[in-house]
């Protein structure tokens, strides 16, 4: 009784740690900066990077304060998808054909796939972020939230700096630090980002044909199958068992793969369940499985997902962002892919 009362008594004494016991974001950064030196870069580098770090207190709020829209795939797809976006697309398409297509052989991926990602990341290069990288990732990292995972990024970053592939200066991206023109973040660059035209730098910024070859090595890496594309909307027979499809839910990558090999068939073990396509014709003939995706749960549109589908998810796992990556790649050579 008595060693309890002492621990209680002990515990009111302390010290309460508050919001403000957080050290600085000077102190932060000079701890991070001992903590760049003993990993070996160049002091220059440091110097150059250190001396300019800013902590951005509207990147925070974009982080904490990202709105939960009440959105659906109909409301989504004609802001992403646009007829603007689509005319630059095509226009771009047809611009950068042969060097696409060249990208295209040498990695197994659809031109039109890699256009239809430049387009919806960045805007074929519009729009890729004011902020300079390494001081967004810092001020991520310092707010606590995820500071492992920034402060790898930041990291990631200096390697990047360090090997000559774009300026200090140059390096601007995105609140969240994705950067360039494919929107990498830091550890997408260093796994994916290619040299497209032999000069010994990989620029996703500037360089557009590092931009192309950059999004078709990714997608490769992933898995990307050139015999096939991505998904195809479908109509369901009335009461359909909803069980088929890949149940809604935020989940792991792995637990929604799992998912997926759940709800995997063969076209024509889908055939047989009755599905067929929007235009209600029998689905293809081809000896190939898909998935069945809700974006907006049972009563909305359905899609049978291909395998490249499942790459597209590992760019990014939202199944509105890919259902636009494959609009806009089949409206871009505006005819049926099967």
């Amino acid at each position: 009784m008595f060693r309890t009362l002492f621990s209680v008594a002990a515990l009111l004494s302390m010290p309460v740690l508050a919001e403000d016991a957080k050290p600085s974001f000077s102190d932060y950064t000079t701890a991070l900066k001992v903590e760049a030196q003993s990993k070996g870069y160049k002091s220059e580098l440091l110097d150059e990077v250190f001396s300019s770090l800013t902590y951005h207190e509207r990147i925070v709020s974009a982080d904490k304060s990202q709105p939960e829209f009440v959105e659906t795939l109909d409301t989504y797809l004609p802001k992403r998808v646009s007829e603007i976006r689509i005319s630059m697309a095509r226009e771009r398409y047809e611009k950068y054909l042969p060097e696409l297509t060249e990208i295209g052989k040498k990695y197994g991926v659809h031109p039109r796939f890699i256009v239809a990602l430049w387009g919806l990341e960045s805007s074929f290069g519009r729009f890729m972020g004011s902020y300079s990288v390494p001081s967004a990732l810092v001020t991520l990292a310092y707010d606590g939230r995820r500071e492992t995972f920034f402060k790898k990024e930041f990291f990631h970053a200096l390697d990047i700096l360090a090997d000559g592939h774009i300026s200090f200066a140059d390096m601007k991206g995105s609140w969240a630090g994705a950067m360039g023109q494919s929107q990498f973040m830091p550890s997408s660059f260093m796994a994916y980002a290619q040299d497209g035209d032999g000069d010994g730098k990989k620029d996703i910024w500037t360089n557009q044909l590092d931009v192309f070859a950059s999004i078709a090595n990714y997608l490769k890496q992933q898995g990307w199958d050139s015999d096939k594309t991505w998904g195809r909307e479908v109509l369901l027979p009335k009461d359909f068992d909803a069980t088929n499809a890949i149940a809604r839910g935020s989940l792991k990558r792995s637990e929604w793969l799992e998912r997926w090999q759940q709800s995997e068939r063969s076209l024509s073990q889908w055939h047989a369940l009755g599905v067929k396509r929007l235009n209600g014709t029998e689905l293809p003939q081809r000896d190939i499985t898909a998935a069945l995706i809700f974006p907006d749960g049972e009563n909305g549109r359905a899609f049978l997902a291909y395998d490249n589908y499942k790459v597209l998810m590992h760019w990014n796992r939202s199944y509105y962002f890919v259902t636009s990556v494959g609009y806009l790649a089949d409206l871009i050579v505006a005819k049926d892919q099967n």
